[in-house]
């Protein structure tokens, strides 16, 4: 048979090869069949019930009491502060302790019901709710309760090391303390050598910079008022640290709200709280190695 025969008994379609492929069609498609229910009953057998168990070794004790946890709520927010304006410390901590109780963990102790009870004291004073001498009292004690904290709460954090050092600061005369003392234990906890300083005038943190070195340093900004004068401390951090590519975090009420503003006073990141803090820290880091 030649090349033209072939091609012929092709064409009419009734040819020996055209019945061999149907057949064959036929038989892969009953194996594939075969192979699909096989495949169906090993994912349900086998794959499916490991993957479960899996999951659930991967779910630690602490992770599943935060699934399962009441964080604190507006409510639980505005009842600490009438605490904190109305009671000593201890009263404040007796209530702290019970929220702690519904499975809240110490994040959301910071995030959810330290911080709000900080900015509600804040706002109270700015409409006329409380003087600023209960303001005052009620931040010291919010502090106190803090302080209290903080130990357990960085207990099992990482051991600082030196590369990883921030310094935290208000802008010179800022009275604005609550929000860096409460970053502050963020950072500690996730291996951070944390400095504090709270400077009259520039050359209190110009004159730190120029001793230490520093990774990175963290601004809080009371009021937008002052923008000017961060956009020039920020200049002057740049010029006098020892580290030349330090990075500058900046954060506060006025960040939260438009977080635009750093980048306009030639800051590097902002941070809403003290786990975003952690992160931007972290991030200026590694873009600095």
């Amino acid at each position: 048979m030649c090349i033209g025969d072939i091609g012929e008994q092709g064409a009419d379609g009734g040819g020996w090869g055209s019945g061999v492929a149907q057949s064959g069609k036929q038989e892969v498609a009953r194996e594939c069949d075969g192979r699909m229910v096989r495949l169906v009953r090993t994912i349900e057998s086998e794959i499916v019930p490991r993957l479960v168990l899996a999951r659930r070794a991967s779910v630690t004790p602490e992770v599943a009491k935060t699934v399962d946890c009441k964080a604190p709520d507006a409510a639980d927010v505005k009842e600490l502060v009438r605490l904190l304006l109305a009671h000593d410390t201890g009263v404040a901590s007796a209530y702290v302790d019970t929220v702690r109780h519904r499975g809240a963990t110490m994040e959301l102790i910071c995030l959810q019901l330290l911080a709000p009870a900080a900015r509600e004291l804040g706002l109270m004073w700015e409409e006329d709710e409380c003087d600023f001498m209960q303001v005052t009292v009620g931040l010291c004690r919010l502090h106190q309760l803090l302080r209290e904290l903080g130990s357990e709460f960085r207990s099992d954090g990482a051991v600082p090391t030196v590369d990883r050092r921030i310094l935290l600061a208000p802008i010179p005369g800022d009275q604005h303390t609550f929000g860096i003392a409460l970053v502050a234990q963020f950072l500690c906890r996730a291996g951070w050598d944390v400095w504090h300083e709270f400077p009259s005038a520039d050359t209190d943190i110009l004159d730190v910079l120029r001793q230490n070195w520093f990774a990175v340093v963290g601004l809080s900004v009371g009021s937008e008022t002052r923008l000017d004068d961060v956009t020039d401390i920020i200049g002057k951090i740049r010029r006098t640290s020892r580290n030349r590519s330090v990075g500058v975090l900046v954060g506060g009420p006025i960040l939260v709200a438009k977080p635009e503003i750093a980048a306009l006073v030639g800051a590097d990141a902002t941070a809403a709280d003290g786990q975003e803090a952690v992160e931007r820290a972290e991030q200026m880091c590694r873009v600095a190695r």
